[in-house]
């Protein structure tokens, strides 16, 4: 039989967004529980931030043209501190006035009160303006941040803590969201033990399931770990059966090789669809995507997605952040799922081009270049903990110390 050509990373990139059926379902949340959920509607802003021209300093309100001297001596006539609306400002006078407050009308400017000397006769206070103030010095002016009608946030929006404080800003106490997508994930392989259990001869941790379990919990994912699941095929089907009934997405990692022992392939045929591609990717290469139904009588679209990881742990961590990551983006509703990349100076030969797309894990050094984790073998987790990020070494290429190179940091993947 001939082999079909390998998937390049596009491709299969592309393949797996076109399939994606984005959430439908929105809550309306507190503002100060939507940190890192998923913004569904474009919000706009009802009122000017900030609301009325205000102090940026401690100092004192004036009409510019009164203190052109440079050494005008003026009563001050009242005291405005911040959330206080002070009066009309008359001619010839100043207002104490403290970060934050209203501009009183009648005032132009504000002189900070190091540029300012205050003294007390009796029962009034005078203070001397020992500057020439400009027009609008030290005033923040209405809406200078937001103006009202204002598009603040876009839907498709990541909520971080600046876009919580932006929405608290103008007042919105609730945000329209994405409800979090629902991942099962389970793992196969006899020979898969449990950190804290005694390691039999011929068995090893499974790494993979806090792996993957971490990365989706990043995201922002509902998570429903079904363990690991016995090497047989009826075992397989029952637990995706049940996977698919109330989850959108089903990850596993391992088995979907072709050997007797490989059961996911098989049981995801039988309970749905499944497509086996290789990928022109190192490391990584094997990926399976398909989708389970969710009862006997599902129609279109009433399917969970299914993706299949290789079970090598660098395999499973790199496959996941270049297509898992942004399959669950792009269901979240995030349209720009493309990392970003930057341009760094290699601090190393590689000499070893290879016919895939290599991710050589990474770190930045002292020098601000690229040193390379001296083993990048696909089973080498350790890599991905030393590294700062991956390169992107298309097929075939090679790197001379100096080159630049394509560099995809972690901090730029891992959310």
């Amino acid at each position: 039989m001939e082999k079909k050509p390998m998937l390049s990373v596009a491709q299969a990139l592309q393949t797996l967004l076109q399939a994606v059926r984005p959430l439908q379902e929105i809550e309306q949340v507190a503002t100060l529980a939507a940190n890192g959920r998923i913004l569904a509607q474009t919000q706009y802003s009802t009122l000017h931030v900030p609301p009325m021209d205000n102090t940026q300093m401690d100092g004192y309100a004036v009409r510019a043209a009164e203190c052109q001297s440079g050494q005008a001596r003026l009563p001050v006539t009242q005291r405005i501190p911040a959330g206080v609306i002070g009066q009309c400002l008359d001619a010839g006078t100043a207002a104490r006035i403290f970060t934050g407050a209203f501009i009183p009308n009648g005032a132009d400017a504000v002189v900070m009160q190091e540029q300012c000397v205050s003294e007390v006769e009796g029962d009034q206070t005078f203070v001397t303006i020992n500057h020439v103030p400009q027009s609008g010095e030290w005033i923040r002016r209405q809406g200078e941040d937001i103006k009202s009608g204002a598009e603040i946030l876009v839907a498709g929006t990541r909520l971080r803590a600046q876009e919580l404080g932006l929405a608290a800003s103008v007042g919105l106490a609730t945000l329209p969201v994405w409800r979090p997508l629902r991942v099962a994930v389970f793992f196969t392989g006899d020979e898969l033990t449990m950190p804290g259990e005694a390691l039999k001869e011929g068995s090893i941790y499974n790494s993979n399931r806090f792996l993957l379990t971490g990365l989706l919990q990043n995201l922002g994912c509902q998570i429903t770990d079904y363990g690991i699941v016995p090497d047989n095929l009826a075992a397989t089907r029952e637990t995706l059966r049940q996977a698919a009934r109330d989850h959108d997405l089903i990850i596993t990692s391992g088995g979907v090789s072709v050997g007797e022992e490989d059961h996911i392939r098989p049981a995801v045929e039988a309970e749905g669809h499944i497509n086996m591609w290789q990928i022109a990717v190192k490391p990584g290469k094997p990926l399976a995507f398909g989708e389970v139904r969710r009862s006997e009588q599902s129609n279109v679209g009433d399917h969970a997605f299914f993706l299949g990881l290789p079970g090598n742990p660098v395999s499973s961590f790199v496959t996941f952040l270049l297509f898992v990551r942004p399959f669950i983006l792009r269901m979240q509703g995030i349209q720009d799922v493309t990392p970003i990349s930057y341009a760094m100076r290699a601090d190393f030969d590689w000499k070893k081009a290879d016919r895939r797309n290599e991710f050589l894990r990474a770190k930045i050094n002292q020098q601000g270049g690229l040193a390379l984790f001296p083993n990048q073998s696909s089973g080498v987790l350790t890599s991905t903990v030393w590294g700062d990020g991956l390169i992107d070494l298309p097929a075939g290429q090679t790197i001379t110390n100096g080159d630049m190179v394509s560099f995809i940091p972690f901090s730029g993947l891992l959310y």
